[in-house]
């Protein structure tokens, strides 16, 4: 008898770590394809003696990422969330330090709060319309927020923290609304106070950006509408000709609609195109070469039958940059899906541009995505 008591005291021992890590889930998603790319030169790189490239072959890491996330029951219906991901290259290895989400937060009656790395409320609303597995479609001129730099600007050509996409931020605080029957809220502020950018002249020593947003999901259908704002300095000197505009707006309303096989997306953006790298929205010679009325309108589709699905995209950025041209973007793909977790994709992405910062691009992506 004593035996029997003290096997089940080890026993309740040796479980009760384990049942203190039943909510923690560990996941990955190994994403690789094979792409061929051909792209021309923007007009702005077409100075005198240069070429288009050649166009090239390449095994292409797709955003593959591992993770842990969780949550811990404190009792009186509040509860500790995290996450912890990594970005990781599986065609080269490494790559671990990225701004893939990371954050710990709190969650109860009164909605959710967290701290981190997180997605932004933008890219909640816009990426209703990302639906291709190539991570060269739903980068640069196919999304105003592609193109939208992150609030950190390193000019000696090290990095921007926010990677140049409205995707993620790094140093925010991000809350989030009870659902009231389909209708929820999100804020999300990024502060980073160690930032002296350019002697502090870069941005607020407070609030860096703002981002909120509005949507509705009930069943099929989906609404969204999404502010962001950079509090910084119009006009930072980065040399006698070149300065930046750090203080910039955007804004998307995105809208969809999933029902038995078929789903459709539609995103329409207006602010500021924020394209030249490092140098974000500069001005040379005291000429923005960023428009303030950009547009951009973005429209998917999707059919699935059996193991099968077919997907297309077609989309215009105006850059509204004076002289500049619309660019017009599209895709077309076929994914086949062996099992819930394993898929094969082939993807064709086209541009038709004559714009200061992009030619004429055709690139063909074939991969392959196995989550676990």
């Amino acid at each position: 008898m004593k035996k029997s008591i003290l096997a089940l005291a080890v026993a309740a021992a040796l479980a009760a770590p384990l049942a203190a890590q039943a909510d923690t889930i560990l996941y990955g998603s190994a994403r690789v394809s094979v792409d061929y790319n051909d792209e021309k030169l923007g007009l702005l790189d077409q100075v005198p003696g240069a070429t288009d490239p050649d166009g090239y072959w390449d095994v292409v890491n797709n955003d593959s990422r591992l993770g842990v996330l969780g949550s811990e029951d404190l009792g009186g219906g509040l509860s500790a969330v995290y996450q912890y991901e990594f970005g990781v290259d599986v065609t080269e290895g490494g790559n671990f330090e990225s701004n893939r989400p990371k954050f710990v937060g709190l969650k109860g009656n009164f909605g959710t709060v967290t701290l981190g790395t997180q997605e932004t409320p933008y890219y909640h609303v816009a990426g209703v319309t990302d639906i291709f597995n190539s991570g060269k479609t739903f980068t640069g001129p196919f999304w105003l927020g592609g193109s939208f730099n992150g609030f950190e600007v390193d000019v000696s050509g090290n990095t921007t923290r926010g990677r140049g996409a409205l995707t993620r931020y790094d140093n925010s605080v991000y809350y989030t609304t009870p659902d009231f029957n389909g209708f929820t809220g999100e804020a999300m502020l990024v502060m980073n106070g160690a930032n002296d950018f350019n002697g502090g002249a870069g941005y607020s020593d407070n609030i860096d950006v703002w981002n909120i947003a509005a949507k509705y999901s009930n069943g099929p259908f989906f609404a969204g509408v999404s502010y962001i704002a950079l509090d910084g300095n119009s006009n930072v000197s980065i040399s006698n000709t070149v300065s930046l505009d750090l203080d910039l707006d955007q804004w998307v309303v995105g809208l969809g609609y999933a029902s038995g096989p078929f789903s459709v997306g539609f995103i329409y953006e207006q602010g500021t195109l924020n394209q030249f790298g490092l140098i974000s929205n500069a001005r040379v010679g005291g000429v923005r070469v960023g428009g303030d009325d950009a547009s951009n309108f973005f429209l998917t589709g999707s059919y699935t039958f059996g193991n099968n699905m077919i997907s297309a995209a077609y989309g215009q950025l105006d850059p509204g940059t004076k002289g500049d041209n619309t660019i017009d973007n599209y895709v077309v793909g076929y994914q086949y899906n062996f099992s819930k977790r394993t898929r094969l994709w082939a993807e064709y992405i086209g541009r038709s541009a004559d714009s200061f910062f992009y030619g004429d691009q055709n690139a063909v992506s074939i991969g392959t995505r196995v989550d676990f």
